[in-house]
């Protein structure tokens, strides 16, 4: 059964590259989706009030339990499908300060670190993977 159309704000969305470092290489946070059957990116509707950067922060703390600093510039966009429509969805990056062991999505989210290239390959969407791939190789730079 699909869901119906929603509102055309929902269709615009931010979302986060969350990023670390470990042993000196970057890795990327990934949380499954509310199904639990894919990997993504946290991401969500931008909310009224919000720039779509801070709202893709509070996704991320909302669906990883992750907080830190998020860059103010877009860093890509990609589509998806959703709701008998297409979302687009801007992305920033996320140096990752602290990850919480709670956090309030994590009763239907799973998070895992992954290296780049293994963020890249589970993520399904070739615009997004290559966004990540850009996002690691950036670093250091904001």
């Amino acid at each position: 059964m699909k869901s119906a159309r929603k509102p055309a704000s929902w269709y615009r969305q931010s979302g986060v590259i969350a990023l670390r470092l470990a042993g000196g290489a970057p890795r990327i946070l990934l949380v499954t989706s509310s199904g639990g059957r894919r990997w993504v990116i946290p991401k969500g509707i931008v909310e009224k009030g919000h720039s779509p950067a801070r709202s893709a922060a509070k996704e991320a703390w909302e669906e990883a339990g992750v907080t830190g600093k998020v860059s103010r510039r877009l860093i890509g966009r990609y589509r998806y499908e959703k709701w008998e429509g297409v979302c687009t969805v801007l992305v920033y990056r996320l140096d990752v300060d602290r990850l919480h062991p709670a956090w309030p999505e994590a009763h239907v989210r799973r998070r895992r670190w992954f290296s780049p290239r293994g963020a890249a390959a589970r993520v399904g969407d070739a615009t997004l993977a290559a966004l990540i791939l850009g996002a690691a190789a950036r670093r250091g730079r904001r």
